[in-house]
């Protein structure tokens, strides 16, 4: 018996390694060579494909495919029907494997539902990705960003809670945390 949940409807290939408390719901497909972490929850229609990462408690929601080359740090979350590319310019008639890019979301960045990630960029730690948003460079760590092609328009906190700035620091109202910004990147204050 194994220490994770995979639903019947599920598949899931010989070669991938799956991490304790880890659940798979209805109609999705684990390739070989794949990474699941401890404590995630893969929802319906979800595709991960070989060589994929995901770290501890990333979440998956429903209708997601996960290309080769993407790797997810620890928390993780990947909005319903958001999607990723790995070749930044596809030919059906011209096998491109040797191209694919690899795109890193670091530890806690949130994707928004429908939101595109262009392959070969870097989603910084607890950023968040508005929904429908098309990602064309990296995000930086706590960054808010929308549209398309995706801009930033402020900083979330870890807990998720817009940042408010007062004078030179930014101050989370819902956990009380306090950050900084240096050299135009945002850091937790000592």
């Amino acid at each position: 018996m194994s220490d994770y949940f995979v639903h019947e409807s599920s598949y899931v290939d010989e070669g991938a390694e799956i991490g304790e408390g880890t659940k798979i719901w209805h109609f999705s497909h684990i390739m070989k060579d794949s990474k699941i972490g401890k404590s995630c929850n893969l929802g319906q229609n979800v595709v991960i494909s070989p060589g994929v990462v995901l770290g501890d408690r990333c979440k998956v929601q429903n209708n997601v495919s996960v290309y080769t080359g993407v790797i997810c740090e620890e928390g993780v979350f990947l909005g319903p029907s958001c999607v990723f590319t790995n070749v930044i310019n596809p030919r059906s008639l011209i096998e491109k494997k040797d191209e694919y890019k690899k795109t890193l979301l670091k530890k806690g960045a949130s994707v928004g539902a429908n939101a595109t990630i262009i392959c070969g960029n870097t989603i910084g730690r607890f950023s968040l990705i508005g929904a429908g948003a098309v990602i064309t460079k990296d995000v930086g760590d706590y960054e808010i960003v929308v549209g398309n092609p995706a801009r930033k328009i402020g900083y979330a906190c870890e807990c998720g809670e817009t940042l408010k700035k007062e004078q030179n620091e930014y101050k989370c109202r819902s956990c009380g945390k306090i950050y900084v910004t240096e050299n135009n990147i945002l850091r937790e204050k000592e």
